[in-house]
């Protein structure tokens, strides 16, 4: 089940860092689902690493901590050889801090290459991360502990709180937002930020290529690898792909390797 598939799989510079990361991230939000058992969710990971992906992807609340834990219990042993990233969602100084020491903890490591701000989905969100105790001062006590080498954030409501995030005086290092077909047509992430983010050298993580859900694919009869081969070819660092089955991980994984 761990065969590698034939190939590298390709990578890309982490911004204007050195780091070079897998064109393709394992997602952790779909893992962290009641309805996927521990070994099936354990089995995606390890066929990932074998298949040549090295970031990955997830977040202090998917599943109340599940895809944490089963990340640590696969990844722990590999640290030294990927680049892992979890999500923070309080937007205060302490309770960042106190859900920072909670991922290291499940995550079984006592650092994270990526930590980002989750879902910047509010219009206030940048005057609360920035505010006087607020979830920005977590992150650089967490950077001079040495818990946490890059900052970023994520969201997926509209292009305009995140214009304001980068309006603020900080040195973000990564960014991560839709980056589909579609986006063109609605709130353009890809048209309003993308640019300004390559312009800066803060790394673009792609995510919500099939939609979210898959409707890409259900509703809008593109292939998931037409889907994600177009997102690939925009001036992404990676894209973030969720999946729930053994049976999809390797398809996923054979797209990229194929001209984009």
């Amino acid at each position: 089940m761990t065969t590698p598939i034939d190939g590298p799989l390709q990578t890309r510079q982490f911004g204007r860092h050195p780091d070079q990361i897998s064109i393709i991230g394992l997602g952790g939000g779909h893992l962290s689902r009641k309805t996927v058992a521990d070994d099936v969710a354990e089995d995606v990971i390890r066929a990932a690493l074998a298949g040549g992906v090295t970031f990955f992807d997830t977040s202090w609340d998917y599943g109340n901590g599940t895809s944490e834990l089963r990340f640590g219990r696969v990844l722990a042993n590999h640290r030294d050889d990927i680049f892992l990233m979890s999500k923070v969602c309080d937007r205060t100084r302490d309770g960042a801090l106190k859900q920072l020491d909670e991922s290291l903890h499940r995550l079984r490591t006592d650092r994270l290459d990526l930590w980002q701000f989750h879902e910047v989905n509010y219009d206030n969100d940048p005057e609360w991360i920035f505010d006087l105790g607020g979830a920005i001062e977590a992150a650089e006590v967490a950077k001079a502990q040495g818990k946490v080498r890059y900052v970023g954030f994520t969201g997926h409501k509209s292009p305009h709180i995140f214009e304001g995030m980068l309006k603020t005086d900080y040195e973000w290092d990564a960014c991560q937002m839709p980056v589909s077909v579609f986006d063109a047509q609605f709130r353009s992430f890809t048209m309003r930020i993308l640019p300004e983010l390559n312009r800066r050298g803060i790394a673009c993580i792609g995510m919500k290529s099939l939609g979210g859900n898959g409707q890409f694919i259900t509703d809008a009869g593109l292939t998931a690898q037409e889907a994600r081969r177009y997102s690939l070819s925009q001036p992404i660092t990676t894209l973030a792909c969720g999946t729930v089955k053994m049976a999809d991980i390797f398809p996923f994984l054979e797209s990229p390797r194929q001209r984009l």
